[in-house]
């Protein structure tokens, strides 16, 4: 059964020892923002204080062994998969989880890598301003519990589900985001014999592999550090599949997938397949329940499209959508 007061001390457990004074004003975070605070598209009250920035640190000097070269990754654990110019990497989120974002340069594309553990969310991003790289860090806060991410540059705060600038001089702007996939160690072994994988960084060498929000996705738990009305509908920790292109959002649930897949929608096909380990369930990731690998396609060319898309709760896309349908088995 998941435990908050858990959580709480496996947030504590993630933060670097950057000083004392910091590790003692935890929940009071002290900052000093250079964020234009006058310009935001959100009450400033739904953002939660949890830590203080750059304590969840984020990787600004990714290093990446040949997938070939890499067996300490079980193959049932989950990675983030981009690809781009010919190059492809895996980022584990037995790495994320202690991370949540990677500043990355791929196949001289500059991207953030990142992940929400508390919305299951993983989305890659462009992390570029008016053509400049820039890196993301973290706030230290969340908005329906998922991740607020910062630019070091200007300090405009950044919703991780949308890619949404919500506060800070570029107040209503969207980074541009990348299809990825969310698959299995084994998976990509055999799709990108030829790529890359993300390696620990010194600072959470020794957690890496070990998930701290133990239980948190069971289908009955509650949403941690989520102030927003709860679905009705549908569990709020349900697994959907959400793909947000064109004007009207689509979200299937994993248990709709795993009964029915592939799916046909439109123009997409969501396509499930066994082998993943959840991220979020026991102590061990290695161990979790098998959540199965869920892919999205455009298939309505000649060949199947990666769309863009993210594995995440229920309770996190209906925050943001409120009004989106999922389709889900009939009780």
């Amino acid at each position: 059964m998941f435990n908050k007061g858990l959580l709480l001390a496996a947030l504590m457990a993630i933060i670097p020892a950057i000083s004392p004074s910091l590790a003692q004003e935890f929940g009071r975070p002290l900052e000093k923002w250079e964020t234009d605070f006058s310009r935001t598209t959100i009450d400033l009250s739904e953002v939660i204080d949890v830590i203080g920035p750059d304590q969840i640190p984020s990787i600004d000097a990714p290093t990446f062994l040949p997938v070939a070269e890499e067996n300490k990754i079980p193959g049932n654990e989950p990675v983030i998969a981009f690809s781009h110019n010919g190059v492809s990497r895996a980022y584990p989120l037995r790495i994320l989880m202690w991370h949540e974002i990677v500043n990355d340069t791929i196949g001289g594309l500059d991207v953030a890598v990142t992940f929400c553990p508390l919305c299951n969310t993983s989305i890659v991003f462009e992390r570029t301003l008016d053509g400049e790289a820039v890196t993301f860090g973290t706030t230290g806060k969340l908005r329906n519990s998922d991740l607020v991410m910062y630019d070091r540059k200007e300090q405009n705060w950044w919703q991780q589900f949308n890619g949404e600038a919500i506060v800070g001089k570029r107040a209503g702007e969207k980074l541009k985001a990348f299809p990825s996939f969310l698959i299995s160690m084994d998976l990509f072994r055999q799709r990108y014999p030829d790529g890359e994988v993300l390696q620990p960084d010194p600072r959470r060498a020794r957690a890496v592999g070990q998930n701290p929000y133990v239980n948190y996705d069971e289908i009955s738990s509650i949403p941690f550090l989520f102030r927003g009305e709860l679905p009705t509908d549908i569990e709020p920790m349900m697994r959907i599949a959400y793909v947000d292109i064109g004007d009207k959002p689509v979200a299937v649930t994993l248990p709709y997938l795993r009964k029915n897949a592939p799916v046909r929608i439109g123009p997409l096909e969501f396509r499930w397949s066994a082998g993943q380990a959840s991220a979020l369930d026991t102590r061990k990731i290695s161990e979790g329940a098998d959540v199965g690998n869920i892919e999205v396609y455009r298939v309505d060319g000649e060949e199947p499209e990666p769309v863009l898309y993210t594995v995440t709760f229920a309770f996190a896309a209906r925050a943001f959508k409120p009004d989106l349908e999922i389709v889900q088995l009939e009780n």
